[in-house]
């Protein structure tokens, strides 16, 4: 009876050391999380895509919190979010942020089935990182788009998908959010995120082929050949030539599209502009005229 007292006292006061130093310990080394952490967390969208530069959500609150006690939120932006949410997690934090322009994903390769044609045939592993590792391709292009959806895989938002008929990936603008994991996932830098552009309208050189003209040509008929037509109808100094290769700056391009009429290979593209409106044939105006005077008259 002895010895069954004897170990109940000992496991008792082994019991009570160790809950008084787990006691000392936590209060000691306790790590104080910052209640803002929590509310901005939530705030957050959630996608955790990356997009911001932050891995996840809770990464982008963290620095977010970290900004505001050193008084600026500039640099940091959800993609996801938008101008919305950052406004909210502003006002959470007592801040002010500066307004961003929102931007989205545009393929810069042209290079349908009809216009790049396929020389050969590629066995391996259907992954355009894999494919590209190999320095392999089904066309001459080796700037191109694989065509293997990567972009595809890497969308949390299901905003691209792959155009079975011209074998490139094709943009929802409704869906897209601009996180960039579909740039990242691109192995050959043909995905740019880009301004959105007023009321989504855009004008970019939608090719990255570094080839000199002929051998571009050779390749694709929709390639840039650097011939230098578009950097000299531009007024505003919005297009360089580097490589063999013109850029539109998003920055500078006032969206005239006049180097869009000028491109020999229609290697510009712009987006979300009106359909020009077409104006009547001469002959046939003067007809329509001639009819209109012709009733006035008979009226008379």
């Amino acid at each position: 009876m002895n010895f069954i007292l004897t170990a109940v006292i000992v496991l008792g006061a082994i019991a009570l050391v160790s809950a008084v130093i787990l006691y000392v310990c936590s209060k000691k080394f306790a790590v104080k999380e910052d209640p803002r952490l929590g509310l901005v967390t939530e705030t957050l969208p959630g996608a955790n895509c990356g997009g911001c530069g932050f891995p996840g959500c809770s990464g982008l609150a963290g620095a977010l919190v970290k900004a505001a006690d050193s008084g600026s939120l500039e640099g940091l932006n959800c993609p996801v979010g938008g101008a919305e949410v950052m406004g909210k997690v502003a006002d959470l934090l007592g801040m002010a942020i500066s307004n961003s322009e929102a931007k989205i994903a545009v393929v810069r390769c042209n290079g349908t089935c009809e216009l790049r044609p396929r020389i050969a045939s590629y066995d391996g592993l259907r992954s355009c990182a894999s494919m590209h590792s190999a320095c392999a391709g089904e066309t001459a292009c080796g700037y191109g788009c694989l065509g293997c959806g990567d972009c595809v895989e890497a969308c949390s938002f299901d905003a691209i998908s792959m155009n079975p008929d011209t074998g490139l990936p094709e943009v929802d603008e409704e869906k897209c959010t601009g996180c960039g994991a579909c740039v990242k996932a691109c192995p050959r830098v043909i995905i740019e995120l880009r301004k959105k552009g007023p009321k989504g309208r855009r004008v970019y050189v939608r090719c990255v082929n570094k080839d000199k003209g002929a051998v571009a040509m050779k390749a694709c008929k929709a390639a840039c050949i650097g011939c230098s037509k578009c950097f000299k109808e531009c007024q505003f100094g919005a297009i360089t030539i580097e490589n063999n290769l013109s850029y539109i700056d998003p920055d500078k391009c006032r969206l005239c599209r006049k180097c869009v009429a000028v491109c020999p290979t229609n290697a510009i593209i712009s987006t979300n502009f009106p359909e020009p409106k077409v104006k009547e044939n001469a002959v046939a105006a003067e007809v329509k005229t001639a009819a209109n005077n012709s009733g006035k008259e008979a009226e008379q």
